[in-house]
């Protein structure tokens, strides 16, 4: 009479024990499939901020150099102000005009020591050196001219750039053709005597 009520209890026992290990292993895989979908959303959460790093971090390696910058234009722009030097040369005069008049002068006087004419001493001695410094201020003129048109035109042609060329390398590349074209002028008006004609001889007294 002992034995049987525990031959069929320890069924039951079995039973309940077997029913609670399925509900532990279910609540545990819920909570691991659960555990799993919330990292993953963590994870599509977290992905756009890291596609926006990797975007900011590729957009600073995109922007240009400083001293890129700072180097662009610094030759178009020398090179103007190189055309408006010239330019303001030609048109007050340089140190070497200056001295080939003065050797103009010398061969002249040099010539004429011997003897000659009024005439001919004012075209060897004043002449010749009014001439030659106008011929040299006129290769000054066509210098300031030619780098300036060069400034003013070099971005048609080759490769085209990234920037637009300053503008206030057009404006003295400007300035330097203006004062070209001007120091042109006035050399050949010096060269051919169109603003002051030479000095003429009087006629001797007893001639």
């Amino acid at each position: 009479m002992n034995t049987t009520p525990s031959k069929t209890t320890a069924p039951d026992e079995t039973a309940a024990a077997a029913t609670k290990d399925t509900e532990t292993k279910d609540a545990l895989g819920t909570s691991s499939k659960a555990d799993g979908s919330a990292t993953a959303s963590d994870d599509l959460a977290t992905r756009p901020e890291d596609d926006a790093a990797d975007e900011g971090i590729q957009d600073e390696d995109l922007e240009p150099d400083p001293f890129e910058r700072a180097r662009h234009g610094v030759g178009a722009g020398a090179a103007a102000v190189v055309s408006a030097a010239l330019g303001v040369v030609a048109l007050t005069g340089a140190w070497s005009g200056r001295v080939a008049a003065e050797r103009e002068t010398l061969i002249g006087q040099i010539k004429t020591s011997g003897g000659g004419s009024a005439a001919q001493q004012i075209s060897e001695i004043y002449g010749d050196a009014w001439h030659t410094t106008a011929l040299v201020n006129g290769v000054f003129a066509v210098l300031a001219l030619l780098v300036g048109v060069v400034v003013l035109v070099r971005p048609a042609f080759g490769a085209p750039a990234d920037r637009p060329q300053p503008a206030w390398v057009r404006a003295v590349a400007l300035a330097g053709v203006a004062l070209g074209v001007l120091g042109v002028l006035i050399s050949a008006g010096m060269y051919f005597d169109l603003f002051a004609s030479l000095p003429s001889a009087g006629t001797p007294a007893g001639g």
